[in-house]
This record gives structure tokens, C-alpha cells and sequence, in this order.
């Protein structure tokens, strides 16, 4: 059945998918559709809008995130990107079986819908739902550990002992790769801010992928970019369309520092790290060594250099000083839940887990 599993990782911000036994999703792109009026449909708001993917340059204030924090909010939207999908890989691949991960947050309403997307407007032959913490565990090679995976939409840590999770210890952070987005537009175009402005979409972007990294320590690094001279750093700059150089500062190029400090930018919760201890805390002392010694970090956001490097020091640093920390981290961890899930797609011991078409319509008539 696994041979040609079509694999589908929905994130908030990302979807990835290709086929299983790949080293990487054949296709990544941003989890967004616009809404665009449809003059050949008049009649009800609802006829007149056509469905599409990505960002109309055209209508740049139409798009929208489907999916928010890692849950549905257009299911029309989500079923259109999923047709798209399919519809590229079933070229060559007709019959093949399908696996969606899953946001742990998922209601089983969310799964039933899933479930009648797959088989009833997609016409699939078999699915199965995979948590997507799960996935990434397994990415790894292991089946013991911490995830800690921050994404587009949350950050989520999540203990696990061979291969189950432990619940006490799941906790989910409701700030992210968006909320980071987010201080970026404000910090950078203050009253001008609009986040369907295509130039602005861009500026940030480039930002947060070239410029933004995770300082070891925010005093220190804020004291040292402050003492730089104006224009010494290249690197420190963007352009305006009418080819203003506007440099940077500190703080926007220290962004990250969100993600262990979020005080500081007035969000709630704690830090990833203390997110991290608290999990390993919540589960049976003997765990403890155990789990610390395996943690593994995953999603876009572990990739801003010195990301790993910060929680490896306040984990040692804290807590668990006496431990022996070890973090586990692979270069194509923003891909953590595909790859394992295109691992877990060839695995018999899973088997049981796929739901087919004909099991599914039983299920309709009990």
C-alpha cells in the first residue's frame, strides 16, 4: 500500500507534500488562497467568488491562512488546496493511498471532515490521519524524546516514550512564526502597516529569512549592536520602493528573542525553554535524565541561527543542570512531519491504522 503514498503535512503557514520515500516534500508552498469576484456567476456573495491559490497580485487584499493556529477555518479553502495536490500527483500515481498529518488540537469533527473530503469529493482509496508530533519523533529515529516544534501558527512540545505520548507533558504555545510576522509589520511600518501590502509582505519575509537570528543573550546583544556606527553593517538595511535605505534595529534584527522571551513583546505564556522543562517536570521523575537527554527541535522557526544553541544553554543552564542535555537537530527539520510521516507510510506495523473507502462508507450506515 505504502509504494506510493501521496503525502499531504497541512501547516498553518506551509503546506508540504509529495511522495513517500522521498528525502523531502516534492511541494512546499504557502498555505493561502484569495477569493476573487466571478462576473460570470452573478447571484448569491457566496456564487459570485471564485477559489484560488496564493497571493492574486492583482487583488493582493483577497487572501487568507484556511488554517489558524492549527485549526480549520475554511474547510472550502483547504479542500481546494487538497485538490490541487492531488491532482499534480495523480498524473502518475492514480490510485495511491493518502496521509494527512494532523495539529493535535484537532477536533474529531475536524477528523470526520477530513475524512469526507478524502472519500467523497476526492474519491481516494485509503487515508490515514497522523499526528503530526508524532511524525516528527520518528523523523528523527527515535522513539523516546521532547519534540519541541515551532511552526507558522504555534509552538508545541510534546514528551514521548516509545512512540506514545505522554499527555501530563503536551503543552502548546499560542505564539509563533505569525506573531513574529506580526511585530516585524508593526515595528517596521508602524501606522502604514498592512499586511496585504505585497511590498511589506516582502520586506518582512526577506527580514526574517536573511536578517533575524536568536541572540544568547539579549543584553549583550542588544548593547553590541547598538554600539555599531550607523551604515558599518550591510546587512543591517532594506529599500523602499523609491529606493530609501532604511536601517534596522536592534531589536527587529534580535526578533526571535520572541520565542524565549515573549514578555518582552507583551505575549503571554513562557519561553520555549521553560515550556520544555515544565514538560519534562510534568512526567514521572524517573523519566527525567531520559527524556533530557533526547530532545529534539523541529519547525522553520528552529532554523534562525542560534536558535539551538539557546535552548541547549537554558536547558543546561537550568532545571536540569545536572542532566546531560542533548539536542537533536537535523538540517531539514522544517520538514520534521513530512519525513516522518513518509517513514511511517512504508511501516507494516501501521497498517491497521488506514481507513478505506469501503470502510468508511460502512461506517456511514452503522
Amino acid at each position: 500500500m505504502a509504494a506510493r503514498t501521496i503525502i499531504i503535512d497541512h501547516g498553518s503557514g506551509f503546506l508540504k507534500a509529495g511522495l513517500s520515500g522521498w528525502n523531502e516534500p516534492q511541494m512546499v508552498f504557502p498555505s493561502i488562497v484569495n477569493y476573487i469576484p466571478c462576473r460570470e456567476n452573478p447571484g448569491p456573495s457566496y456564487a459570485r467568488r471564485r477559489v484560488s491559490l496564493g497571493i492574486d497580485i492583482c487583488h493582493p487584499d483577497t487572501f487568507s491562512y484556511p488554517i489558524q493556529r492549527g485549526r480549520v477555518l475554511n474547510w472550502e479553502g483547504v479542500e481546494h488546496i487538497w485538490s490541487f495536490v492531488l491532482e499534480k500527483h495523480r498524473r502518475e500515481h492514480e490510485d495511491s493511498p493518502v496521509m494527512v498529518t494532523e495539529c493535535p488540537l484537532r477536533e474529531p469533527a475536524d477528523r470526520q471532515k477530513t475524512l469526507e473530503i478524502m472519500f467523497e469529493l476526492l474519491d481516494v482509496p485509503s487515508v490515514l490521519l497522523a499526528d503530526q508530533l508524532e511524525m516528527s519523533l520518528y523523523a528523527s529515529g527515535l522513539l523516546t524524546g521532547v519534540v519541541v516544534d515551532s511552526g507558522y501558527g504555534l509552538t508545541r512540545v510534546q514528551p514521548f516514550h516509545l512512540g506514545r505520548p505522554l499527555q501530563p507533558g503536551g503543552k502548546t504555545l499560542e505564539f509563533a512564526g505569525q506573531d513574529l510576522a506580526a511585530y516585524l509589520f508593526k515595528s517596521l511600518f508602524k501606522e502604514d502597516c498592512n499586511r496585504h501590502n505585497l511590498f511589506q509582505l516582502e520586506t518582512v519575509a526577506t527580514t526574517q529569512m536573511s536578517k533575524c537570528y536568536v541572540p544568547q543573550n539579549l543584553g549583550e546583544a542588544l548593547d553590541f549592536r547598538q554600539s555599531l556606527p550607523s551604515g558599518s553593517d550591510d546587512g543591517n538595511a532594506y529599500q523602499l520602493p523609491d529606493g530609501t535605505r532604511v536601517e534596522l534595529t536592534p531589536m527587529q534584527r534580535l526578533a526571535p528573542e520572541m520565542f524565549f522571551s515573549p514578555q518582552v513583546f507583551d505575549l503571554q505564556g513562557p519561553g520555549i525553554s521553560q515550556a520544555v522543562v515544565d514538560a519534562i517536570l510534568a512526567c514521572e521523575a524517573s523519566m527525567h535524565p531520559l527524556l533530557t537527554s533526547h530532545v529534539m527541535a523541529c519547525g522553520g522557526n528552529t532554523l534562525y541561527p542560534g536558535f539551538t544553541k539557546r535552548l541547549y544553554k537554558e536547558l543546561m543552564t537550568g532545571h536540569f543542570s545536572s542532566s546531560k542535555a542533548t539536542m537533536w537537530v537535523g538540517s531539514n527539520r522544517n520538514f520534521s512531519v513530512w519525513l516522518g510521516a513518509s517513514v511511517v507510510a512504508h511501516l507494516s506495523t501501521y497498517r491497521s491504522e488506514w481507513m478505506t473507502k469501503e470502510e468508511y462508507e460502512e461506517s456511514l450506515r452503522l
